[in-house]
């Protein structure tokens, strides 16, 4: 028996989940390009891809060179959907990069791209021009989309295409839909605006996990979400997820009990510290919906339940074992070496977090 704390992954729920987002976008008529930084995994990768990924998106430099030196992308491709601000050696990497695996990046400023025309010459790299759709994080305004495009193929890069997060999706009510209608509203201008500089923007690249329900293909061509595979908690509180699609779960020990509260020991270290302001607690309790995690320390979750029998019998007590739901699990698997994976007979595999803190 592992002991705890620990993440582990129901393969036969993740293999579900990647399935049904795979036809999800086959249906609508939009290449899947997932984000890998949610896994950081070799093995969800590979299934990612032998389910109709047409690549893998990663965050940094580090990310695109862990799922390259694991061979993983074959004849698909990379996207850094980041604006790097490419020094000499980002550049030397990114070269690498390029001569290894079919490699694409992001630009959204005159000077980061011509930082990057600068630092990775002629090297093979297709380029994006990031707009921002309204979370207003990074990306230029949809309107200045062609300007930057035409300026980026003055400084000698391949620009392909326009991409954009609706980050602003993460929200209750209608945030989501919300989110998915600006977003296509900004890169339909954005793509305008290139097609008017002379630019064919033959990629439209959006989507996260919880807008892609309102994708279509009248403007995207592809979809970037990262979460599916897994789901969190954030996604059962937006309604995107049930506790049935829920993959990823932290395994904790009861280590303390008083009345109605408890305390794990699986705390900030293993479940990461996200909580929205909109979401009830810092996860949930995967056998027990009614249950509250109210606040995290480094190695302790104290949790609260509204009476001392539930819907689902006793609570748990001290030595008992619980499962847990982050978040964000992007942030929680960031935070281990490895997830303990079992399969519908029962046998556990160790799969390797391979990109773990490849944070540049």
């Amino acid at each position: 028996m592992n002991d705890t704390p620990y993440l582990t992954v129901d393969v036969g729920r993740l293999d579900r989940n990647i399935h049904a987002v795979a036809t999800r976008a086959a249906v609508a008529g939009l290449d899947l390009r997932p984000h890998a930084k949610t896994h950081k995994s070799v093995e969800i990768a590979r299934r990612q891809l032998d389910a109709g990924a047409v690549g893998l998106t990663v965050a940094t430099i580090g990310e695109a060179e862990a799922f390259a030196a694991a061979h993983v992308s074959g004849d698909a491709d990379l996207f850094i959907a980041y604006p790097l601000w490419v020094t000499e050696h980002k550049g030397a990497r990114l070269r690498t990069l390029a001569a290894a695996t079919r490699l694409r990046v992001a630009v959204d400023s005159v000077d980061g791209a011509n930082r990057l025309a600068a630092e990775v010459g002629d090297a093979d790299i297709e380029v994006l021009v990031e707009v921002d759709s309204g979370q207003h994080r990074t990306g230029v305004p949809p309107e200045d989309a062609g300007t930057l495009a035409f300026a980026a193929t003055r400084a000698g890069l391949r620009v392909v295409g326009v991409f954009t997060f609706p980050g602003h999706g993460y929200g209750p009510g209608d945030a989501r839909r919300r989110a998915a209608e600006q977003e296509a509203a900004a890169l339909e201008m954005a793509a305008q605006q290139l097609r008017d500089n002379g630019i064919d923007p033959i990629v439209r690249s959006g989507g996260s996990t919880p807008t892609i329900e309102y994708a279509g293909s009248d403007v995207l061509t592809e979809i970037r979400p990262g979460v599916y595979p897994f789901g969190d908690a954030q996604q059962m509180e937006l309604g995107t997820a049930t506790a049935d699609d829920i993959a990823l779960t932290a395994v904790a020990t009861v280590v303390h009990r008083t009345g109605n509260r408890i305390v794990t020991d699986a705390g900030s270290k293993i479940l990461g510290a996200d909580r929205p302001a909109w979401a009830p607690g810092f996860g949930r309790l995967l056998d027990h919906p009614d249950a509250r995690i109210t606040s995290l320390s480094e190695h302790h979750a104290v949790i609260e339940f509204d009476d001392t029998t539930g819907d689902v019998g006793p609570l748990p007590v001290p030595g008992d074992r619980v499962r847990v739901v982050p978040n964000h699990v992007c942030t929680a698997v960031n935070l281990v070496d490895g997830v303990i994976a079992v399969t519908a007979d029962g046998v556990e595999e160790h799969w390797p977090v391979i990109a773990r803190g490849a944070n540049a």
